[in-house]
């Protein structure tokens, strides 16, 4: 029987229901929580979730939970748990921690005696004395207390799960990759429909629909921190990524369209899509967003304009969701969804939004108005 592992992906404020969805697309039970989604799953279970999970930050084992209100509650509970079966006597394991609403609200306490309650399981399980030398493979651990409940994890993926291996260079304010696929999930593009982004920046947006319109795993071309773990079955990691590339449709002719007033930001563009692989899939151009006609009766638009955060920047941007009110208005077959930090922009535009949901981009409260499309009579 193979083993089962409590999993846990870890996700930005907002996007909880959509790494749900995508669970659940993969045919898995989920329990949606704040900032992270929960399932039960084999070692491929893992692998999948890291390679496919286009909106997610983290996977993580759950190697235990317990509830503590003392450091010595804290060291035993810490001290039962099976870390054995996840750590060598000589596994590099630093151990990061977090403390909300509980009694023991001291990081760095929570820190040392979890990192010496493991050190001694360790040196029990291995019968050695002498200091663990800690120079085998990496495992990042993670002690959370919430509440005055303790749960101890293991990382499974690295660097997170946003860093695909595609973007060479960025602009001023970039969107994370994970970020930028939630955008594009949360439309209702399908892969016959043209997909257009009149402010695409290097291109991301544009990037992440053609991912999906050819449904390419994200993290094809990455490796994960699991797979330099030496329980972990290295077998399953080609299995999975032959897999995965079984999957993707190399047939379907993409529409994809990303535009930008500053030509720098398109040739930025163009090398991160040459560098994914998709540079016949997305034609950036340069282009004024006031230029910008549509060659057909419907399709969906994505935009992520200015938001005019810093001072004097707030007229420009909204002259500009001003000219996209005149563009986008009339243009009623047409999904728009545009994102911005400024509440007011309903009125700038000259439209209320069929949908508008409440997300965050790093710190900054942003929200997703949303502008549905009239289907076609025929």
């Amino acid at each position: 029987m193979e083993k089962k592992y409590t999993i846990m992906v870890t996700v930005a404020a907002g996007l909880e229901s959509v790494v749900g969805q995508e669970l659940k697309n993969m045919g898995y039970d989920v329990r949606i929580d704040n900032y992270r989604v929960f399932f039960e799953g084999t070692q491929a279970d893992i692998m999948r979730a890291n390679l496919w999970l286009r909106t997610a930050d983290r996977v993580k084992i759950v190697i235990g939970s317990f509830e503590a209100r003392t450091f010595e509650e804290l060291f035993q509970g810490i001290k039962a748990l099976p870390v054995e079966d996840y750590l060598n006597y000589d596994t590099e394991f630093p151990v990061a921690g977090r403390s909300q609403k509980s009694i023991l609200h001291s990081v760095p306490d929570v820190q040392s005696i979890t990192k010496k309650a493991i050190v001694e399981k360790l040196q029990e399980a291995y019968h050695v004395r002498t200091r663990l030398p800690e120079n085998g493979f990496f495992a990042q651990l993670e002690v959370m207390i919430a509440k005055d409940k303790v749960m101890l994890t293991l990382d499974t993926t690295g660097p997170s799960l946003f860093k695909r291996g595609y973007r060479v260079e960025k602009g001023a304010a970039p969107l994370k990759e994970n970020f930028a696929a939630a955008l594009v999930l949360l439309t209702n593009w399908r892969k016959d429909l043209p997909f257009v982004d009149p402010t695409c920046g290097s291109g991301t947006i544009a990037i992440e629909a053609a991912l999906i319109g050819r449904n390419l795993a994200p993290g094809l071309t990455r490796t994960f921190a699991i797979e330099k773990m030496d329980w972990f079955d290295t077998d399953l990691s080609d299995t999975i990524r032959d897999e995965a590339e079984d999957k993707a449709d190399y047939d379907t002719v993409l529409d994809i369209h990303g535009y930008d007033i500053d030509p720098r930001m398109v040739r930025i563009a163009q090398e991160n899509a040459k560098h994914a692989g998709l540079s016949q899939d997305i034609t950036f151009e340069t282009m004024d967003l006031a230029d910008w006609q549509p060659e057909s009766e419907q399709g969906v638009l994505v935009a992520n304009p200015p938001y005019g955060e810093r001072l004097g920047e707030l007229d420009a941007a909204e002259a500009l969701y001003k000219t996209m009110g005149t563009l986008y208005r009339p243009l009623v077959h047409w999904s728009k969804y545009i994102l911005t930090s400024d509440m007011s922009f309903e009125k700038v535009y000259g439209q209320k939004a069929t949908k508008k949901r409440k997300l965050y981009n790093g710190q900054l409260r942003v929200d997703y108005f949303q502008y549905w499309a009239k289907p076609i009579k025929k």
